[in-house]
C-alpha cells in the first residue's frame, strides 16, 4: 500500500495563507485579483477576519465596485464584524470612494466605537464630495468629542477646497488654517502643506500660497508643481518660470504634470523662445512622443505664431490621433490661416480618423473667417454624416459659420433646430441678426430668452442687443437696456459696452449727448468711444467736435494712427484737401503704421 500524502488538489489553505495572498495582491494593485481569491476561498468554505475585509473592501474602493463592495457588507454583519472598528471604517472609505456618500454616512453613525481614522474616513468622504459645510460640521464635532484631528484629516478638507471654483469659500478655508496652527500642526508634513497651497492657490490667493511653499523644508515635485500651476492660473508666468528655474537647481526630477504646468505657462504668455525651451526640455527628458504633450507642443506652438515648429512636430507625430488633428487644424485657424486649415481637414477625412465635435466646429469657424458658404455646407454634410448635428458645441459654430457668410435664414434654422438651447446660442442668434442690421429680431429674441425662457442674460449678449440697437438706430432701446444692464441683473458695463453706447448716439446724430456719455466713461475705455464719435463727425459733417475727438483720442492713445486716419478722412469728406494733407503728413511724420484693411469675396468656379 502507498503511504504518499493525498494529491494537492484536497489541500485546504489556512486562512493566514489567503490573507498573505490577497494582501500582496491588493498592495501590488491587483484588485480584481483580489476579488478573484476571495471568491476562491469562499469555495473552499474559508471564511475572512478582520484582516481580511479592509484589504478587500479597498479593493472595492478602488475598482468603484459598489456591487461587490455590498456584498461583503453582508459578509461582515453576518460574521459579526459591526463591532470591529478597522473593517467598518474600511467599509465607510468604500463607500465614499465609491460615491455612495448616504451609506458611508449611515455605517459611521451605527459604529459604536470610532478611531481617529473613522472620523478621518468620514470627513474625506464628504470632501471628496464637495460637501465643504458637512465636512466642516464633522470637524467640530469631533473636536468637542475630544478626537484631536491628525494631518490626514487637514489634508482632505484643503483637498476639498481645492476641487471647488467658488471663491465663496475662500473664508471658511482659512478659518481652517487657523484651526490647523492653533492645533500646532504649523511644522507641515509635505501632503498638508501641499493641499493647504493647493487651496489658496485655487482661490488665487497666491500670496497666502507662497508664504506656504517658503516656509516647507522639504518640497515634493507636487510643491513645486503647485505653486507654479497657481501663478500660471492667476497669469504670473514670469514667477512660475522662476521658480522652475530654482528648481532646476535642485535637481529634482521633472514629472509629466510639471511639463503640462509649463507647457500651459508658454500658451499664456505667447514667447516663441521660451516655448522653445521648454520643448528642448521636454526632448531632453524623453516625454515627447507622449500624445498629450505632442498636441499640447503643437497648440503651444501656434499660440506663439510659430506654426512651422507645430506642423513638424504635426508631421513627425507617428500615430496621429483626433487631438493632433484637431490642435493644428486649430492652430491655423485661429492664426488667420483658414484655408490651411480647411486642406488639413481634407487630409484628416481622407485616413482612419473621424472628426469629433471640436474638430468640426474648429473648421466651421475657419469656413466663418473665409466666408465661404460653399464649403461651410459641405462641412455640414460631415456633421449629418458622423451624427454630430446635435452636439451643441457644432450647432453654436455652425449658426455663426452662416452668420458670418451672411445667410441669416439658414442660422435661423440651425437655431430652431436647437433643442436644449442655452444661453450661447441664444447669443448667437441675437448677434447674427445684430451684425446684418435686424435690431427688431435681435431685440425680440432677447426678450424671448429673458421673458419666456427665463434666462439669465450675462454681459456678452448684452454687447450683442447694444450692437444691434446701435447698428439699427433703436436709441431708446439701446439706452433702455444699457440701463437695465446693471439695474436688473447687476452687470458691469465693460469697455464694449461703452463703445456700443458712444456708437449708437453717434450714429443717429445725438453728438453733443454723445459726448456728455463719453465724459462720463471710465478714463480707461474713452479711447474707444472717441474714435466711434470720431466716425460718426464723419457722417454728419461735424468738424468742430471731430477736431475735438481728435485731440483726446491724440492725448489717450499717442501712438495710434487712428485718430489721423479718421480726421484726415473728415477733411476729405468736407472738400478741406489742405487740412487733410497736413493730417497724412502728420502720420508719415511720427512714422505711425496705418493697419492695412482687407475684405475678400467667395467666387464660383
Amino acid at each position: 500500500m502507498s503511504l504518499r500524502p493525498s494529491p494537492r488538489s484536497n489541500f485546504k489553505r489556512p486562512l493566514y495563507l489567503w490573507n498573505l495572498m490577497i494582501r500582496d495582491s491588493t498592495n501590488n494593485g491587483f484588485f480584481t485579483e483580489t476579488l478573484k481569491m476571495h471568491s476562491s476561498m469562499q469555495q473552499s468554505g474559508v471564511h475572512g477576519n478582520n484582516f481580511t475585509y479592509p484589504l478587500l473592501l479597498k479593493a472595492c474602493a478602488n475598482l468603484s465596485s459598489i456591487p461587490h463592495g455590498t456584498m461583503l457588507h453582508g459578509h461582515v454583519l453576518k460574521l459579526g464584524f459591526q463591532g470591529d472598528t478597522f473593517v467598518q471604517t474600511a467599509l465607510v472609505d468604500m463607500y465614499s470612494k465609491c460615491s455612495n456618500i448616504t451609506s458611508a454616512r449611515q455605517v459611521f453613525d451605527e459604529m459604536p466605537q470610532r478611531s481617529v481614522v473613522s472620523w478621518n474616513a468620514m470627513v474625506s468622504a464628504y470632501s471628496r464630495g464637495s460637501w465643504m459645510d458637512k465636512a466642516l460640521s464633522l470637524l467640530k464635532e469631533m473636536l468637542v468629542l475630544g478626537f484631536e484631528p491628525s494631518p490626514s484629516t487637514f489634508v482632505s478638507i484643503f483637498s476639498g477646497y481645492s476641487n471647488l471654483d467658488s471663491s465663496g469659500f475662500l473664508l471658511q478655508g482659512i478659518s481652517v488654517h487657523c484651526c490647523l496652527v492653533k492645533l500646532g500642526l504649523v511644522c507641515f508634513e509635505v501632503s498638508l502643506a501641499n493641499s493647504l497651497m493647493g487651496m489658496y492657490a485655487r482661490f488665487r490667493q497666491m500670496d497666502e500660497a507662497r508664504k506656504v511653499f517658503d516656509l516647507m523644508d522639504e518640497k515634493s515635485i507636487i510643491s513645486w508643481t503647485t505653486i507654479m500651476g497657481g501663478y500660471v492660473k492667476v497669469g504670473d508666468n514670469v514667477e512660475a518660470f522662476k521658480l522652475f528655474n530654482q528648481m532646476q537647481h535642485q535637481s529634482i526630477s521633472i514629472d509629466f504634470i510639471m511639463f503640462l504646468t509649463l507647457i500651459s505657462g508658454c500658451v499664456e504668455v505667447g514667447q516663441p523662445l521660451l516655448a522653445s525651451s521648454v520643448h528642448s526640455l521636454v526632448i531632453k527628458c524623453g516625454v515627447c512622443e507622449d500624445d498629450s504633450i505632442e498636441h499640447l507642443l503643437i497648440h503651444m506652438y501656434a499660440k506663439c505664431d510659430n506654426l512651422t515648429s507645430a506642423r513638424r512636430i504635426f508631421d513627425l507625430t507617428a500615430g496621429k490621433n483626433i487631438l493632433s488633428w484637431t490642435s493644428m487644424i486649430a492652430g491655423y485657424a485661429q492664426s488667420g490661416h483658414p484655408a490651411e486649415a480647411l486642406d488639413l481637414f481634407r487630409r484628416m477625412v481622407r485616413t482612419d480618423i473621424r472628426p469629433d465635435g471640436a474638430t468640426l466646429a474648429t473648421v466651421l469657424s475657419a469656413c466663418a473667417d473665409l466666408g465661404s458658404l460653399s464649403k461651410g455646407q459641405e462641412i455640414e454634410e460631415y456633421i449629418y454624416l458622423y451624427g454630430l448635428d446635435l452636439d451643441q458645441q457644432v450647432q453654436t459654430s455652425l449658426l455663426h459659420m452662416y452668420s458670418k457668410c451672411g445667410s441669416i435664414q439658414k442660422a435661423r434654422e440651425v437655431f430652431d433646430r436647437v433643442t436644449d438651447k442655452d444661453l450661447t446660442i441664444w447669443t448667437s442668434m441675437i448677434n447674427c441678426y445684430a451684425i446684418h442690421g435686424m435690431g427688431n429680431e435681435a431685440i425680440n429674441l432677447f426678450h424671448k430668452m429673458t421673458v419666456e425662457e427665463r434666462i439669465m442674460p450675462d454681459a456678452i449678449v448684452y454687447t450683442s442687443i447694444l450692437l444691434a440697437c446701435s447698428h439699427s438706430g433703436l436709441v431708446e432701446d439701446g439706452l433702455k437696456f444699457f440701463k437695465s444692464m446693471h439695474e436688473d441683473f447687476g452687470i458691469a458695463p465693460t469697455v464694449k459696452h461703452y463703445t456700443c453706447l458712444a456708437d449708437l448716439l453717434g450714429r443717429v446724430g445725438q453728438l453733443d449727448l454723445a459726448v456728455d456719455a463719453i465724459q462720463g466713461m471710465p478714463l480707461d475705455v474713452q479711447a474707444q468711444a472717441w474714435s466711434c464719435l470720431l466716425s460718426a463727425c464723419r457722417i454728419h459733417g461735424n468738424v468742430e467736435l471731430g477736431e475735438l475727438a481728435a485731440a483726446k483720442l491724440s492725448d489717450l492713445s499717442p501712438g495710434s494712427s487712428g485718430s489721423y486716419v479718421l480726421m484726415a478722412n473728415l477733411y476729405t469728406s468736407l472738400g478741406k484737401w489742405k487740412e487733410a494733407h497736413i493730417m497724412r503728413n502728420l502720420i508719415d511724420g511720427k512714422e505711425l503704421v496705418k493697419e492695412c484693411g482687407r475684405s475678400q469675396v467667395e467666387v464660383k468656379a
